[in-house]
C-alpha cells in the first residue's frame, strides 16, 4: 500500500509533542508544520476553553 505524501498527526491528550514526533518518524514522516485550535466546552451557558488541540504536519521522508 502506498503512503500519502502529507499526513496531519494529532497530538493525543496525554502525549507530548516529542512523543508525537517519535510516532511520526516511526511511520516514516518528518515534521513540516504545526497548527493549533482551542477546544471549548459549554458550562453554564458560557464557552470555556478546556485544552489546545495541536496537529503536526508530516511529510513523507525520502527513502535513501
Amino acid at each position: 500500500m502506498k503512503q500519502r505524501k502529507t499526513v496531519w498527526f494529532q497530538v493525543e491528550e496525554h502525549e507530548t509533542i516529542s512523543d508525537c514526533i517519535d510516532r511520526m518518524k516511526a511511520e516514516g514522516y518528518i515534521p513540516a508544520g504545526r497548527r493549533e485550535e482551542p477546544l471549548f466546552e459549554e458550562r453554564d451557558g458560557q464557552y470555556v476553553p478546556i485544552r489546545q488541540m495541536i496537529q503536526l504536519k508530516g511529510v513523507l521522508a525520502d527513502s535513501e
